[in-house]
């Protein structure tokens, strides 16, 4: 493919050199330490470094020309193409140069603040259970037909994407569904990709360190149901139940699927029963009704389970195999995931990391136990700060009792954090302690517990690790409260 024919649709700020627009095009980069002979090098400026100055070791490393939206260095004398957009330019390059697989996959994107990882394991679990071969990308990990990769960012960069579909297709897949952050769709990871399905969970405070308020918060996630770059999604689907679902006005030839608790949402659940085995309701849409069992817990995840549904009414799929495929999907990592070494109490880890999410987490364990509720949690430094004490408030207004500690301070004091949180923390008389070493927090927390209590490890979730401010360290809640469980005498 010539370099001409990969910036098809791409704005240029200048028409490309005959010779350079004919020159075959070997692949596409962004990291300079990858980048081959034949490559075109996309030079971004990021939070932490600027792209361009690599633009010299791509070239060095073989690179037939940097691509970026600002202009040329006036010491670097290879060839440079300036585009009105970076990461525009890289998403439509992308889906040149690889021949635009997302118009034969079927993508499913899930935006929302919480509940886009569970119902995209639940989305995927439906389309294997039709026996699709699928691509899952989110927060947790990327699965790739048979093989699962690290996730780097719940949305990768649009070059990282489009590869994965396109080695899908190469295996012969046919769906995809990804967790589409509101990062991603601003920084334009996302521009110009096909959606078939597009699914909102929810808005809650949340990103307010990179949107500047609520409403251009919300703007970022409305952008997936406009079609940023592409045509609008054939399908969206909506919470009826949330209020900034109202404010999405779907496109024309749009179809919209409206789930929810209430009766004026066209899929909704009947009957709902929620205990520590799970969740059994009856899903009822139109005429049809069938019943759902679930080993997830928690009315939240009626939700989630019913936008799974949705999704997969939107691919023309039956009850039976939509049921089956909720039932197949048990559990999702670090998301109320049990930690059971045989003692008389629950221990649970949960992902919860805003104030909403953590009042849906102890609202689950009120849900399953007449014992009470011990919440241990913390915030991520370099991060809104503004949640701290909406996170203190929402962990003393729904526990019995608190435990306040460290969670990814990253370049901040841990104690200056928590002192953010116990400005809400106090505003109830809840119990609590303050403890900032994660690992004696833990303990503590375990200790405090009686037969039938729940205790709730929140803000980490599946991350196994503690990011300080000169190093990352190895830190699983998982296996921490395990080992602690087994100092206390406990085993299975």
């Amino acid at each position: 493919m010539t370099v001409s024919e990969v910036f098809a649709g791409v704005s240029l700020r200048a028409n490309l050199p005959p010779n350079l627009a004919l020159s075959t095009v070997t692949g596409l980069e962004y990291d300079s330490r990858r980048v081959g002979p034949g490559n075109l090098f996309f030079a971004f400026e990021g939070q932490r470094a600027d792209g361009r100055r690599f633009a010299a070791d791509a070239v060095e490393r073989g690179a037939i020309a940097v691509v970026s939206q600002s202009p040329q260095p006036g010491d670097f004398s290879g060839n440079w193409i300036e585009v009105e957009h970076g990461r525009q330019a890289l998403a439509l390059a992308a889906r040149n140069f690889y021949g635009k697989p997302d118009e034969r996959i079927l993508v499913t994107g899930i935006t929302g603040t919480n509940g886009k990882t569970t119902t995209g394991y639940l989305v995927d679990a439906v389309l294997r259970a039709a026996n699709k071969t699928t691509a899952l990308v989110g927060t947790i990990e990327y699965h790739l037909g048979p093989r699962v990769l690290p996730a780097v960012n719940t949305t990768p960069e649009s070059l990282d994407l489009i590869r994965i579909l396109s080695e899908l297709e190469s295996l012969g897949g046919s769906h995809a569904t990804m967790e589409v952050s509101s990062h991603g769709l601003a920084l334009g990871r996302v521009y110009g990709l096909h959606f078939h399905t597009a699914i909102f969970t929810n808005l809650t405070r949340d990103h307010l360190d990179f949107h500047s308020s609520m409403d251009e918060y919300f703007a970022a996630k409305r952008r997936l149901f406009e079609g940023a770059g592409a045509p609008p999604p054939r399908f969206t689907v909506l919470n009826r139940d949330d209020q900034y679902a109202a404010r999405i006005s779907a496109a024309s030839g749009t179809e919209v699927l409206w789930y929810g608790l209430g009766k004026d949402a066209a899929i909704r659940a009947g009957a709902v029963s929620s205990t520590i085995q799970g969740l059994r309701f009856e899903v009822e849409y139109g005429q049809t009704r069938f019943p759902i069992e679930s080993a997830l817990m928690g009315r939240i995840n009626v939700y989630n389970i019913l936008a799974a549904c949705s999704a997969g009414f939107s691919f023309g799929l039956n009850p039976e195999t939509i049921a089956k495929g909720i039932a197949a999907c048990r559990a999702v990592p670090g998301r109320f995931e049990r930690v059971d070494e045989g003692q008389p109490f629950a221990v649970v880890v949960d992902y919860g990391h805003t104030d909403d999410a953590l009042r849906n987490t102890i609202g689950i364990a009120r849900e399953l136990t007449q014992g009470r509720v011990i919440t241990l949690f913390g915030c991520g430094g370099d991060r809104d700060r503004s949640k701290r004490p909406l996170m203190g408030q929402a962990a003393a207004e729904k526990s019995d009792f608190v435990v306040l500690t460290s969670d990814n301070p990253r370049s901040e004091d841990p104690l200056a954090i928590m002192n953010d949180a116990l400005v809400g923390l106090r505003r109830h008389d809840t119990p609590h302690l303050i403890e900032p070493d994660r690992t004696t927090a833990i303990q503590r927390a375990i200790e405090q517990a009686r037969p039938g209590d729940v205790v709730i490890l929140a803000g980490k979730g599946h991350e196994n690790y503690q990011v300080l401010k000169d190093r990352t360290i190895p830190f699983d809640d998982r296996e921490v409260a395990r080992k602690l469980l087994h100092s206390f005498g406990y085993r299975r």
